[in-house]
């Protein structure tokens, strides 16, 4: 599975992006998609995650409310973030992870195949 991750840019505070990432390769009807982030000086963190087969979703606490991910009916994955916080800003990454027994939602080293990043600033 190939990703591709776009959207990102320079936002206030309380203003909104819409991520996207596009996948090709292969169908993803047994897969997770989900997008994490990455801070300067911090470590990669989980945000949201979705099932491509049956649409449920999970999100990080400091996130519910604010984004919103879903799908479309081919191959594309988004992340609208409402209500953006200057602590939103990182680089964000989506992700893609074959559903297998034991793996979760919310552990980057579960998913199987990375887009590359795209950054997000939120100023205050």
């Amino acid at each position: 599975v190939q990703l591709q991750a776009s959207g990102g840019g320079l936002v206030q505070a309380g203003g909104s992006l819409r991520l996207s990432c596009a996948a090709s390769g292969r169908t993803l009807s047994r897969y997770v998609m989900g997008w994490f982030r990455q801070a300067p000086g911090k470590e990669r963190e989980f945000v949201a995650a979705i099932s491509w087969n049956d649409y449920s979703t999970y999100y990080l606490d400091s996130v519910k409310g604010r984004f919103t991910i879903y799908r479309d009916a081919k191959n594309t994955v988004y992340l609208q973030m409402n209500s953006l916080k200057p602590e939103d800003t990182a680089v964000y990454y989506c992700g893609a992870q074959f559903t297998r027994g034991g793996r979760r939602w919310s552990l980057g080293d579960d998913y199987d195949y990375w887009g590359q990043g795209t950054l997000v600033t939120v100023s205050s």
